[in-house]
């Protein structure tokens, strides 16, 4: 079963769609995180349950995180759909450690993908289902301006201000 609700958060109201799960804490994994107006983003389906207090604890980290206080997420995510190609670049985004970032070629050769394929780096990290769990807004280009995000190049500095991670104005 499809259960949803919505937060209210310095990026605005988010949209978090979970599966319900025997093994995750709070029986729920978190399938989805959109941001308003999000490329890509998802939207409630028919047939969804609204469900607001199965999502207590991932709601509590999300507060914790953008209150400065959280800066590792402990919550169940549903499996990975997607391509291979996009669950590796989904994979190295996990491993970009808080207040820091990367560049768009660093993740290509961390998944030994060749230089030249940036652009198919870049789509499938605006493919992530998971804004802010998954840090894709700690990716940055390589002369250090902060590029394409999905949520918005607004919501992209607030994250990377919160992580104390702005890279100098370009």
């Amino acid at each position: 079963m499809t259960l949803y609700t919505t937060l209210d958060s310095p990026l605005g109201e988010l949209l978090l769609v979970g599966e319900e799960s025997a093994t995750a804490p709070g029986g729920i994994a978190l399938a989805s995180l959109s941001v308003p107006g999000q490329k890509g983003g998802a939207t409630v389906q028919d047939g969804w349950t609204y469900a607001p207090t199965a999502f207590d604890g991932i709601a509590d980290q999300l507060r914790a995180y953008f209150d400065g206080e959280l800066t590792r997420f402990a919550i169940a995510c549903a499996p990975t759909r997607g391509t291979d190609f996009q669950r590796r670049v989904w994979q190295a985004l996990e491993a970009i450690p808080y207040g820091t970032t990367t560049t768009y070629g660093k993740v290509a050769a961390d998944i030994g993908a060749a230089r030249g394929a940036v652009r198919a780096i870049g789509t499938a990290i605006g493919a992530n289902p998971l804004l802010v769990i998954r840090p894709c807004h700690r990716v940055i280009a390589a002369d250090g301006s902060l590029s394409g995000y999905a949520g918005g190049p607004v919501r992209k500095r607030q994250l990377l201000g919160i992580e104390g991670a702005l890279p100098e104005a370009h």
